[in-house]
C-alpha cells in the first residue's frame, strides 16, 4: 500500500520487534523540504518479509545484537581516550506540531542482524560540556557515520549547526543545546547506497514514541540525498517538534513509555537497505545543481562533498 507525497527527497524505517541509554529505553535541502520513509519488517532468518517503509514528505514539496551490546560495541570502537561524563541539564520537549506529508514502500534490510553504524550524542548545555572537558575540548560540527557514507548534522531552528565537543583522540561527542531552542536531526548519504536511520531521543524511538530498540522502524535515506528529522511523529502528516528543555519537562519523563534516566542522549543505527516492488525501479534524483550552466566554472568555488561509489 502506497500514500505518494511527492518526489522530493527520501528516508527508511524498518521496524519490528520493539525492544530496549538511547536504545534502551527528512529532506533534500534547499527550497523543498523533505520526504520521509517509515516501515515495518519481520525477520525469519536472514530474510526480511514485507518490510512496510513510510516515506514522509513536508509540505514544499507538494534476532540481532541487543541494543545495548550494540551501543558497546559503538562506545568502545578503539582504545580512544573517554570524555568525562557530563551531567545532561537538558531534556527534548514535546514541541509545536509542525506539517510531515508521509506515503509508504517497501524494503528489505540487507543484514537485519547486524546494524553497519550504531552511535550515540549525548547532549547538555554548553557552560556544563566545557567545564567538564577542561582544556582538553575539541569541537566539531558534524559526526561520520558508516565509514563516511552518512554525514549527521544537528541544526538549531535558524538551520545553524550546533556545536559537539569531545575531549582530543575520543569519541564520546557532547551536544551543546540550549534551553528552548529547536534542533533538528540532519543526515546527508555521500554513498550509492540505501540506508535504513533508526533514531531514538531519549530513548524513544522518534517514530513510535515508545522504547528504542535497534529492531524498530526508521526512515529510508536514498543515494545523495538528506535526511530531515524534526520531530516525533504524531501522524502521517504531522510530528512534534523536537525542544531543548528542563529536565523535568521531556518528554520521556511525561510518557508512559519513557523512562527519565535516558534523557539527555539522542541514537542513530543505520542498516543498509534494498528497495522493493515499485519503489526500486524508480531511477535515482539528479544532484542538484548538475545541469545548471557556470559562466566562470573555476571561480568561487569550495570543495564539494565526496560521493562515494560503494
Amino acid at each position: 500500500m502506497f500514500h505518494d507525497a511527492g518526489m522530493c527527497g527520501f528516508a527508511v524505517t524498518l521496524g519490528g520487534l520493539r525492544g530496549s541509554a538511547a536504545f534502551n529505553s527528512q529532506s533534500q535541502q534547499g527550497s523543498v523540504k523533505m520526504n520521509q520513509v517509515m516501515s515495518s519488517w519481520q525477520q525469519r532468518g536472514w530474510r526480511l518479509l514485507g518490510g512496510l517503509l513510510l516515506i514522509a514528505g513536508l509540505a514544499a514539496c507538494g534476532a540481532p545484537p541487543s541494543a545495548q551490546d550494540a551501543l558497546q560495541v559503538a562506545e568502545s570502537a578503539s582504545a580512544a581516550p573517554r570524555t568525562p561524563r557530563v551531567e545532561s541539564t537538558l531534556g527534548t520537549q514535546w514541541g509545536e506540531g509542525r506539517e510531515s506529508v508521509t506515503r509508504t514502500v517497501e524494503a528489505a534490510r540487507l543484514d537485519p542482524e547486524r546494524p553497519r553504524t550504531v552511535a550515540q550524542l549525548r547532549y547538555s548545555d554548553e557552560v556544563s560540556i566545557r567545564r567538564a572537558l577542561g582544556r582538553s575540548i575539541d569541537q566539531q560540527l558534524s559526526v561520520q557515520l558508516a565509514d563516511g557514507d552518512v554525514e549527521w548534522v544537528v541544526q538549531d531552528g535558524q538551520g545553524r549547526p550546533l556545536p559537539i565537543y569531545t575531549m582530543r583522540g575520543a569519541r564520546d561527542y557532547q551536544l551543546a543545546g540550549r534551553h528552548g531552542e529547536r534542533y533538528e536531526l540532519v543526515y546527508s548519504n555521500r554513498s550509492q547506497r540505501h540506508y535504513e536511520v533508526v533514531v531514538t531521543v531519549d530513548g524513544l524511538d522518534v517514530l513510535t514514541g515508545q522504547a528504542g530498540s535497534v529492531r524498530n522502524a526508521g526512515y529510508l535515506l536514498r543515494p545523495g540525498e538528506t535526511l530531515r528529522i524534526e520531530g516525533f511523529r504524531k501522524s502521517q502528516r504531522e510530528v512534534a517538534a523536537f525542544r531543548f528543555a528542563g529536565k523535568e519537562r521531556a518528554y520521556a519523563g511525561n510518557t508512559p513509555a519513557g523512562d527519565a534516566r535516558n534523557v539527555g542522549v539522542i541514537g542513530a543505527a543505520l542498516f543498509e537497505v534494498r528497495l522493493q516492488g515499485r519503489d526500486a525501479a524508480r531511477p535515482a534524483p539528479e544532484p542538484r545543481g548538475a545541469a545548471e550552466p557556470a559562466a566562470f566554472p573555476a571561480d568561487g568555488r569550495y570543495a564539494p562533498p565526496p560521493q562515494y561509489r560503494r
